[in-house]
């Protein structure tokens, strides 16, 4: 049980997270005016990023590791970046209602948003 509760607090704080970048962050938009729409897709945006970082992003570190190295880290800034674009891309296809317009500063600020707001929302609610 709490595997499930865990899964679900991350997908719902990164849901949350998306959903404050759509507000926040200029060049990330949610079309919609109706709130079951968007909680449905900043939802599926969610899993949409959940699945993309979980397959793409250990596939580019173990290819990229001397890019890591040789940039003391900072290469995962545009790498974040990428897979960020890449979800809004994603949801694009699947005609959702969200839309990354671009790399800078949309996907840049979107994806540090995005992570560090996940990352204080785990800490307070990813309690056992």
């Amino acid at each position: 049980m709490g595997f499930v509760k865990g899964v679900l607090v991350r997908l719902l704080a990164t849901a949350l997270a998306f959903w404050l970048a759509t507000l926040i962050i200029p060049g990330i938009t949610l079309d919609t005016d109706s709130i079951g729409e968007v909680v449905l897709t900043v939802i599926l945006v969610a899993v949409i990023f959940g699945v993309v970082n979980a397959v793409l992003q250990p596939i580019i570190k173990t290819l990229g590791c001397g890019l890591y190295i040789l940039t003391l880290g900072l290469i995962a800034l545009v790498v974040n970046a990428l897979l960020f674009l890449l979800t809004g891309w994603i949801a694009e296809q699947a005609d959702l209602p969200f839309d990354v317009e671009n790399f800078w500063p949309a996907a840049v600020l979107g994806a540090l948003f995005v992570s560090v707001v996940t990352w204080v929302l785990g800490l307070i609610f990813d309690r056992d």
